[in-house]
């Protein structure tokens, strides 16, 4: 018998690298394609909408990148469904293909001058079917992750962040080298959608990839649910709220730093190659330290380290920024963005793995997509049109403080309430 579970560990183990590999690189390309039209914003609002006003351009193009997020629960209860009736593995097939169509779509499509009306509607389309996609990763991939490794579900779930990392590091690097080789008349005119060229190179080798891989052995032992939906809403809607707020800080966060190369170029007034750098940081300690915090969470715990990394934010997000606009150089934007990302990567390295400990089996696919792409698009998906706002509305170059701070309390009264009535450590 002893011999028997130790051959079934090591095929575990031995199965591990590729699960995350599956998992990780069509997160990855999802969120490549999302963060490329964020550090790409400024570029985009000039092709795809009008001129005459720049920074209503810049709304709309903000607006329309909000807006796809409001069709992510549409995904996620779509999605999300789909993983708990029919499986994590085909869940996640769709999604990986949904989002190579709209991939496709923003590097082909002509700009304003071109088409006229058909551009900005075209790129609204592809960012809706980016955006259902997107709704039905992040429950069918974390559910993969955990499923496959339930004694290190922390570790294993965190790989969610680190994909996102890599994304974030590919993504700021093709920011950085196409505004440092090219002209400013070159990347308007073809240098940004070099990216989704790129992009669209890898969505068929992580469409592969997925096909090649088995269903996670705890779903196929669960009996499943015709009514995934139905019963997180009516009997899990506490945990859904809870979960709600967990992802609030996560999300903030991680859309202010997808900001902060617009922040840096129309507020700061620094090169747009600075404001990419300082994202490359901020993506290298993110992929490094998310799985260093899910490892640590799988021995000591996971809320008492989201509860010190929230702490954390609430602490040093104001004194962050007041030093940032007192010395706007490229050092100091990236000591921000490289602590804003540091405490980042060991909150949202964690939370995966606890959203994951809220909802059973049967409905852990639609439970953790439903939550997470209800708080995305309330606290991130609108976050940079948000503060752009508040800034061009009070003057205040502190916005994006406030508003982090605001999500930083969310999250740590959702803790404390997780702690208190659910028990969980």
């Amino acid at each position: 018998m002893a011999s028997s579970a130790s051959t079934a560990s090591a095929r575990t183990s031995a199965r591990l690298p590729r699960v995350i590999v599956a998992a990780s690189i069509g997160n990855a390309l999802e969120w490549f394609d999302i963060l490329v039209y964020g550090y790409f914003a400024v570029t985009i609002s000039g092709q795809f909408f009008p001129k005459t006003d720049p920074a209503v351009a810049l709304l709309l193009t903000f607006g329309t990148f909000g807006a796809s997020y409001l069709i992510r629960p549409l995904g996620a209860i779509a999605l999300g469904a789909y993983a708990d009736r029919a499986g994590r593995k085909a869940s996640l097939m769709v999604s990986i293909l949904l989002m190579m169509i709209g991939t496709f779509i923003m590097a082909v499509i002509p700009p304003y001058a071109v088409i006229g009306l058909l551009a900005p509607i075209g790129m609204f389309v592809a960012r809706l079917m980016q955006g259902f996609s997107v709704g039905g990763e992040f429950g069918s991939s974390t559910a993969f992750l955990v499923e496959h490794g339930p004694q290190r579900k922390g570790f294993l779930a965190s790989w969610q962040w680190s994909s996102q990392g890599v994304a974030a590091l590919l993504a700021s690097l093709f920011g950085f080298v196409l505004a440092e080789m090219l002209s400013p008349e070159q990347l308007q005119s073809w240098g940004w959608r070099m990216p989704y060229l790129f992009g669209l190179l890898i969505g068929p080798v992580g469409f592969y990839i997925r096909g090649y891989v088995d269903e996670t052995p705890e779903f196929l032992r669960t009996e499943t649910t015709r009514t995934p939906v139905r019963d997180v809403l009516a009997r899990q809607w506490d945990r859904l709220l809870l979960a709600i707020g967990l992802v609030a800080i996560s999300t903030g966060s991680n859309y202010l730093l997808l900001y902060m190369p617009t922040y840096a170029v129309t507020e700061l007034h620094l090169p747009q190659a600075t404001g990419f750098l300082a994202t490359v940081v901020g993506a290298v300690v993110l992929i490094a330290v998310a799985p260093l915090a899910g490892h640590w969470s799988d021995r000591v715990g996971r809320t008492r380290i989201m509860q010190a990394m929230t702490w954390l934010f609430l602490l040093s997000v104001y004194p962050a920024f007041v030093l940032l606009t007192d010395r706007a150089v490229l050092a100091v934007l990236v000591l921000v963005v490289g602590w804003l990302g540091l405490i980042k990567a060991g909150y949202s390295g964690v939370l995966p793995s606890l959203l994951s400990e809220l909802f059973p089996t049967r409905t852990r696919g639609t439970g953790m997509a439903l939550s997470y792409n209800i708080s995305v698009p309330v606290f991130g998906g609108f976050a940079p049109v948000i503060i752009q706002s508040l800034i061009d509305v009070s003057g205040n170059k502190l916005a994006p403080a406030f508003y982090l701070m605001v999500t930083a309390a969310l999250s740590l009264l959702s803790l404390a309430l997780l702690r208190r009535h659910l028990r969980l450590r």
